[in-house]
């Protein structure tokens, strides 16, 4: 079933339970989130025993410093083997530019591909009050727009924006780019906590690539069979679009 399936998976629990997840959810998605909660914990181990199980591993850390200690972190993010990992747009260009080229340079070091860099735009629990408080004048979408266009010209791979804000970064990106959208909850979930959210349908219609989903899955009684529910519920909506 995963060899289009668009979802990825976000563990945010301890290690037992990321494995249990895990295994249950083999051949239901081709894609898990190594968020902080959990790489905190177990770091480089737990990465290395999902990869095992076939799944391409998402390390969702937000790295936003100094370009010479991001430099660093992601260069040891990519000798993990991982498919994609974060930076915070915030941190500016030559950040985001040391982190795509540092990554490059250690996967091709020890023989690995070398991993998307995601720029992370504007939290999707945040919204343009959230914004004002923190000084930032502009709304959430034009601040989205702004750390896109930014981090295009750092030569990142893709971003992390709202579902909103994806037919804007698929403009800004182009066809290619890895447009990867956290907020997203299907239609029956009663999970809420987030300001800018969107179904999985309407998420990729606006031009996602990829879709962050979590606790509508992990929390589920049945993870494996929340996950053919969110299957369905997209090909009936898109269907019904088209």
């Amino acid at each position: 079933m995963h060899a289009h399936n668009p979802i990825i998976v976000a563990l945010d629990c301890d290690a037992a339970e990321a494995l249990e997840l895990a295994h249950s959810l083999r051949g239901r998605v081709a894609w898990l989130k190594v968020g902080m909660t959990l790489y905190y914990a177990r770091g480089p181990e737990i990465v290395a025993h999902l990869s095992e199980l076939g799944f391409g591993i998402f390390v969702d850390l937000k790295l936003h410093d100094i370009p010479h200690q991001v430099a660093g972190a992601a260069a040891e993010i990519a000798k993990l083997g991982v498919g994609m990992f974060t930076v915070h747009a915030s941190g500016g260009r030559e950040m985001m530019r040391v982190a795509v080229e540092s990554s490059r340079r250690a996967a091709e070091e020890v023989g690995v591909p070398a991993p998307a860099v995601l720029a992370v735009t504007v939290l999707t629990s945040i919204g343009d009050a959230d914004l004002a408080e923190v000084g930032v004048t502009l709304r959430a979408a034009d601040q989205v727009a702004l750390l896109g266009r930014l981090a295009r010209e750092a030569g990142v791979d893709g971003v992390v924006c709202s579902p909103r804000e994806a037919a804007l970064m698929r403009e800004v990106f182009g066809e290619e780019a890895l447009i990867v959208t956290p907020g997203v909850r299907p239609a029956w979930s009663e999970v809420s906590d987030q300001a800018r959210i969107a179904t999985p349908a309407a998420a990729l219609a606006a031009g996602a690539s990829h879709l962050v989903i979590g606790r509508p899955i992990t929390s589920a009684q049945h993870p494996a069979r929340a996950v053919d529910r969110v299957v369905s519920e997209i090909e009936v909506e898109l269907a019904e679009w088209r």
